[in-house]
């Protein structure tokens, strides 16, 4: 069993004092790819950043490798885990290999100078996303599937175990989602990393996925693979209000007219 790179202990996610969710525990372990899945405003978006240590928690802890994340300074932070969050960069006036070396800050000292490692830490994440072709483009130039590969990107060159991404495939079309979605699989599996990402794409997370999370409004996350999902009814009680069906045997989804 891979040692957990991220866990949850008692979370409680919300803003103002209002809760989001019950209590979350959750682990991350490495050479793995989780999909956060739920409803429209259950409160993916605010775990996310919560584990990010972007927003404070109601309650509980976030450990990375053993460590409080809010006791953390930010640069010890950045260099345990790295964030991609939804939406295109204003930075369309860099390149993509000067926003990918963006990712190496936190390894780059006090004076921010670059060393032969961090330009082959930076030539290893374009290979790693696919990007390497795009690296002497501008960013603004690039389709919004590019601009996810090179966000994607300036995370891997980051060199952190944990990755959490915010609806990566928001706004791709099918090939492109599915791109991503096997991308971040290669990643976690191969560089032994621990992957988190949300989705409203249930077909991919079911097909692609290690482990689903499932947020569920005034009950417990739930957390299993996606055959444990869909076999105990778990999926389909999470979106059990949204018109949606599922077949356990198949592993698919349909939509109720």
């Amino acid at each position: 069993m891979t040692a957990a790179r991220m866990q949850a202990l008692e979370l409680v996610i919300g803003y103002a004092g209002r809760p989001l969710s019950a209590p979350i525990g959750l682990e991350l372990p490495g050479n793995s790819l989780t999909a956060v899945l739920g409803i429209n405003g259950i409160g993916k978006s605010t775990l996310l950043r919560t584990l990010a240590g972007l927003h404070k928690p109601l309650a509980g802890h976030v450990l990375c490798n053993g460590d409080d994340v809010f006791a953390m300074s930010a640069a010890r932070r950045a260099r345990c885990i790295a964030v991609v969050l939804t939406g295109r960069p204003a930075t369309g006036l860099l390149d993509v290999q000067t926003l990918v070396g963006l990712g190496r800050h936190p390894w780059t000292g006090r004076w921010g100078r670059s060393t032969a490692d961090d330009r082959l830490a930076v030539d290893h994440a374009l290979q790693l996303a696919g990007a390497a072709h795009l690296r002497l483009r501008k960013v603004g130039t690039c389709s919004d599937g590019e601009v996810q590969k090179v966000l994607i990107a300036r995370a891997l060159a980051q060199d952190t175990p944990v990755l959490l991404l915010d609806e990566p495939t928001a706004f791709l079309d099918l090939p492109n989602r599915a791109d991503v979605v096997r991308m971040l699989r290669r990643i976690a599996h191969g560089q032994g990393k621990a992957v988190l990402f949300s989705t409203h794409d249930l077909q991919l997370a079911l097909d692609l996925c290690d482990r689903l999370l499932l947020l569920r409004a005034r009950q417990a996350a739930w957390l299993g693979t996606p055959a444990e999902a869909l076999a105990s009814g778990e999926l389909a009680r999470a979106f059990s209000s949204s018109g949606v069906t599922f077949d356990p045997v198949a592993g698919t989804h349909r939509f109720l007219p």
